[in-house]
């Protein structure tokens, strides 16, 4: 694996598990550790109902002070696992770059590599959004109803939020540690699903507010490699949610921009 980002830069992924037992792929994950010093996992278990909590503690006996299990029950959602699992991580590994990462890797481990090397080269940078497009030379392989689902969704939220962002919903996000990351994560989600829209809004609220440019503070990483892994755990059903919540987000995200008073601003 070639990797630029310096073996120092120390990094916390967050990977939300909800009945995952057959789809975990500890070799990946154990490989990875083996390869890159500076990084460390913590798993969270959001009430699974399968043998995933098992799989995780077992792992993580394997790969002590390198990998951690968070015991979230019960079910809350994945937003609510990664919220509690990026506070968790800020708090015990503080000025660690921290993210989160889904745990069936349909983005592989190496990406982490270049949006860690954009944190480096881009000091005003503090949230980097991977990007599922599919460009010449690239492999992201799509269903095609889940992609062209994915450009109305996006569309919308460019809309709602005055932002021109290609992809809010791909699992592979990481965040400067800024103080302003913890008053993100302070409130809990609206929605289950959409959370990723939320962090987006709070922060280009708290930007705006302030006067710096959401355009310098946050970068979109067109992935080398995402594949759609079978036993995706979203329902036709919430996709259709989704809107609804996005309309809760954009007046959250207005009153934001009015008053400055809910937990991102400041």
């Amino acid at each position: 694996m070639s990797v630029l980002f310096s073996q120092d830069t120390a990094c916390t992924l967050v990977v939300p598990c909800y009945n995952e037992a057959e789809r975990l792929r500890a070799e990946s994950y154990s490989s990875f550790l083996r390869e890159q010093s500076a990084v460390s996992f913590l798993f969270v278990n959001d009430g699974s109902s399968d043998g995933t909590l098992g799989r995780l503690q077992s792992f993580c006996a394997e790969h002590p002070g390198r990998a951690a299990v968070l015991d979230v029950q019960p079910n809350g959602g994945k937003g609510e696992a990664v919220r509690r699992g990026m506070l968790h991580a800020l708090a015990t590994t503080p000025g660690a770059f921290t993210g989160f990462w889904d745990a069936d890797l349909a983005t592989p481990l190496d990406a982490l590599a270049d949006f860690l090397n954009v944190f480096q080269q881009e000091p005003a940078v503090d949230i980097i959004f991977g990007a599922r497009v599919r460009l010449l030379g690239r492999h992201v392989s799509r269903k095609p109803v889940r992609h062209y689902a994915g450009r109305v969704f996006a569309t919308a939220v460019s809309l709602s939020l005055g932002i021109p962002i290609y992809d809010t919903q791909c699992g592979a996000k990481l965040f400067r540690p800024t103080p302003l990351l913890h008053k993100v994560l302070a409130q809990p989600f609206e929605s289950r699903w959409i959370f990723d829209v939320e962090i987006l809004a709070r922060s280009l609220a708290a930007w705006k507010r302030s006067g710096q440019k959401p355009g310098d503070k946050l970068y979109e990483m067109p992935l080398h490699t995402w594949v759609d892994v079978a036993g995706s755990k979203l329902r036709a059903s919430d996709f259709s949610r989704s809107f609804t919540d996005l309309l809760k987000i954009r007046r959250e995200y207005l009153r934001l921009l009015d008053t400055g008073s809910a937990g991102a601003a400041g």
